[in-house]
C-alpha cells in the first residue's frame, strides 16, 4: 500500500484477505474488501486492476493465478526509491520495495517481489513468484528459477542457479548451485533439506 501510494500511479480500492477477523475493517485507510473468493466480483464493481503482495511464494502465485483468471490486470508496485535499469524487463505484478537496486539487463518474473535494498545484479534472471528478501544482494548472471525464497541478508555469487521452489536461508552464502525444492543455509550454504 505504501509502495503503491508513493508511486502516485493507482488509486486503491482496498484490500483482499483471508483473515475472516480483518474483512470489513480498515488498514492505514483501506478496507478490507473481503476474501480472495471475492476477487471474481472486482470487474464488476469497477476495480480494473489488483497486485498480490503476499509473501509465501506459493500461495503468490496461487492469488496471482486467481486474479488473472478473474480477468483482472496485473499491476506492478515500485517504490521511487528503488533504482532499475533503463534495460531491465519487469513482468506483471512486481513488487520492488525502497531502496532495491536492479542492474542492466536483468529479467523479473511475474508475481516477483524484490524487498527492500536488494541487489539484483546483471544479466540475472529471476523467476516467477520469487521472493528476494531486504538486504540480498544477487551477483550478475544468476538465475533463478519459479518460486525461490531467498532469505534477509542472503548472498549468492555470479552464474549461480537457484532451482525452483528452493529455500537459500537468512545470511546464507551461496557459492554453488542450489538444486529445485532444496532448503540451504550456511557460510557457505549447505543443503538442510530436500522434499
Amino acid at each position: 500500500l505504501d509502495i503503491l501510494r508513493q508511486e502516485g500511479a493507482h488509486d486503491v480500492a482496498g484490500f483482499i484477505d483471508s483473515d475472516a477477523d480483518l474483512q470489513g475493517r480498515r488498514v492505514d485507510g483501506a478496507e478490507v474488501l473481503g476474501s480472495p473468493q471475492a476477487l471474481s466480483g472486482m470487474k464488476s464493481a469497477g476495480i480494473d486492476g489488483a497486485i498480490v503482495a503476499v509473501g509465501d511464494c506459493t500461495a503468490r502465485r496461487m492469488l496471482f493465478e486467481m486474479a488473472q483468471r478473474c480477468g483482472l490486470e496485473l499491476i506492478s508496485a515500485v517504490h521511487p526509491s528503488a533504482n532499475l535499469a533503463g534495460n531491465a524487463v519487469l513482468g506483471r505484478g512486481v513488487v520492488v520495495a525502497a531502496g532495491a537496486l536492479v542492474c542492466a539487463h536483468c529479467r523479473i518474473g511475474d508475481a516477483a517481489i524484490l524487498n527492500t535494498g536488494c541487489i539484483v545484479d546483471h544479466e540475472t534472471v529471476v523467476g516467477p513468484a520469487c521472493h528476494i528478501c531486504p538486504g540480498a544482494p544477487i551477483a550478475g548472471r544468476v538465475s533463478i528459477g519459479a518460486g525461490p525464497f531467498i532469505g534477509i541478508g542472503a548472498t549468492v555469487i555470479q552464474r549461480v542457479h537457484i532451482g525452483p521452489q528452493a529455500t537459500v536461508g537468512a545470511g546464507a552464502v551461496v557459492l554453488q548451485d542450489v538444486a529445485a525444492w532444496t532448503t540451504v543455509v550456511g557460510v557457505p550454504a549447505r543443503e538442510i533439506q530436500r522434499q
